[in-house]
């Protein structure tokens, strides 16, 4: 395989394990894909039926856009489960990386009718940049993957109404540092709708400001490189293997 296809192949294992260190998994289901370098309708994806701990570089197995496999490997795949990646891989050429969970703090926000609600600063660096898309079922139904791809529309993130959500990105450093956020502004979220007291809405015009300010600092892909860099040494101290 190319180089191209290495450095891909250990930066997706690595999201897989760094998915299940900060529990964002949901045992041998759900998914992150990445487009292969160089290969057109190539995508990596990981071997059905290990746990996300398991996976490493060289157990990824290659497909094309409909859940094939293209390439050798000793493991399945799940082409139903890759509906949803599918759709946005078909048609974003920015969307490298897709990433799909179903975590309790997820899947909550997302059964909620406002969705994520502007109630923190973590919450406001996704102010009007979350696009939703109603649940139509379990996603086995192909003809879903255009309203998917509506539904998105220029937005790095979807939640899935009643079902989770899903981040995208051009790599897999600012798909994940999108995740990793969503994620704990859906689980501050709960816990403050859990106190059952009276909600400090911010301000409209306040949300539009902070959500501005992210978009021109925060969000500089210097600092989610760094971000990358630790995750990784993370996993070199815990979880090493990923590479294999």
């Amino acid at each position: 395989m190319s180089a191209a296809e290495w450095q891909t192949r250990q930066e997706l294992a690595a999201c897989y394990r760094l998915a299940w260190h900060f529990r964002f998994t949901d045992l041998i289901y759900t998914h992150i894909t990445a487009r292969v370098p160089g290969e057109d309708g190539h995508f990596l994806i990981n071997p059905y039926g290990l746990s996300w701990d398991e996976i490493t570089a060289s157990s990824l197995v290659k497909i094309d856009v409909d859940g094939n496999k293209v390439a050798d490997s000793d493991y399945s795949v799940n082409p139903a489960g890759f509906t949803i990646h599918s759709a946005i891989h078909r048609t974003s050429h920015d969307a490298a990386w897709i990433m799909h969970t179903h975590t309790r703090a997820g899947v909550a926000v997302s059964s909620l009718e406002a969705g994520l609600l502007p109630l923190n600063q973590i919450a406001l660096q996704f102010h009007g940049r979350i696009a939703y898309h109603d649940y139509e079922g379990i996603a086995l139904d192909l003809g879903e993957r255009e309203r998917i791809v509506a539904s998105l529309g220029d937005k790095p993130v979807l939640v899935l109404r009643n079902h989770g959500l899903l981040t995208t990105g051009a790599t897999a450093a600012s798909m994940f540092n999108t995740m990793f956020y969503m994620e704990r502004a859906c689980e501050i979220q709960v816990a403050t709708l859990s106190m059952g007291q009276p909600l400090r809405k911010v301000p409209a015009d306040v949300a539009d400001h902070v959500a501005t300010q992210y978009q021109s600092s925060m969000g500089e892909e210097d600092d989610v490189l760094l971000e990358w860099a630790a995750h990784l040494r993370l996993l070199e101290k815990i979880a090493p293997d990923y590479r294999d």
